[in-house]
C-alpha cells in the first residue's frame, strides 16, 4: 500500500502534468496544493524525474485497469472490446476537460529532450497496443476482419491515431475528433 502522502502527491501531480506539462510543473505549486512540506516530497521521490515516472507508472495502472474491464469482457465480440477502451477513455477525458492523455502530452514535451521520458512512454504505448492487438487477433481468428490482417500494426495505428484525435479533441475541448477517429478507424480499417 502506498503512503498517503506519496499518493496525495501522484494523484495531485497527475491533474498538473495533464494541465500544465513536465516544465511548467513547479514543485512548490504541488506542495503548496497538497499541503505537503518539501521534506516529505523528497523522502518519497529522488527528484522532479523520478516523481514524473512515478506518475506515469499510477496512470499506466489505471490504463491497464481499464483495458482488463473492457478487454476482458467475453460478453462482447472482440471489437466491440477494443472499441468499448477508447469510449471509456473518452468519456474520462471529457470529465478531465478534454486534457488528453498524459503519455501524449508528456511525449510531446519531453521526448526530444529526455531519452528516459522518451523510452519510458514509448514502452507504455507499446505495453497498449500489444494489449489490443490480441484482442484484435481474436477478431480476426473469429472472421470479424480480413484473415490476412496484421493485427500488431493495426493494434499500432490504433494508439497512434487515438493520440493524434487526444490533441486535436484537447485543441478544440470536445469529443469530436476522438468520435470521428473512432467512426473512421472501426468502419475503414476494420472493415471486412
Amino acid at each position: 500500500m502506498t503512503h498517503p502522502t506519496k499518493q496525495r502527491l501522484l494523484d495531485a501531480g497527475l491533474t498538473m502534468l495533464l494541465k500544465h506539462g513536465y516544465n511548467d510543473l513547479g514543485i512548490q505549486e504541488l506542495l503548496v496544493a497538497t499541503g505537503t512540506p518539501k521534506g516529505s516530497f523528497y523522502h518519497h521521490f529522488r527528484h522532479k524525474e523520478d516523481f514524473a515516472l512515478q506518475v506515469i507508472d499510477q496512470y499506466m495502472q489505471h490504463v491497464h485497469g481499464a483495458l482488463d474491464a473492457c478487454l476482458g469482457d467475453e460478453g462482447r465480440p472482440p471489437l466491440g472490446r477494443v472499441r468499448r477502451f477508447f469510449e471509456q477513455t473518452r468519456q474520462h477525458y471529457r470529465k478531465e476537460g478534454y486534457m488528453g492523455c498524459l503519455l501524449g502530452g508528456l511525449g510531446q514535451e519531453l521526448s526530444g529532450v529526455s531519452e528516459v521520458f522518451r523510452s519510458k512512454i514509448e514502452g507504455c504505448f507499446s505495453e497498449i497496443a500489444e494489449r489490443l492487438a490480441v484482442c484484435l487477433e481474436e477478431a480476426r481468428e473469429r472472421g470479424d476482419i480480413q484473415a490476412n490482417s496484421n493485427t500488431r500494426r493495426m493494434a499500432s495505428v490504433l494508439v497512434d491515431c487515438w493520440e493524434g484525435a487526444a490533441l486535436r479533441s484537447r485543441l478544440r475541448g470536445n469529443a469530436a475528433p476522438l468520435t470521428a477517429m473512432l467512426d473512421f478507424y472501426f468502419q475503414s480499417a476494420v472493415r471486412r
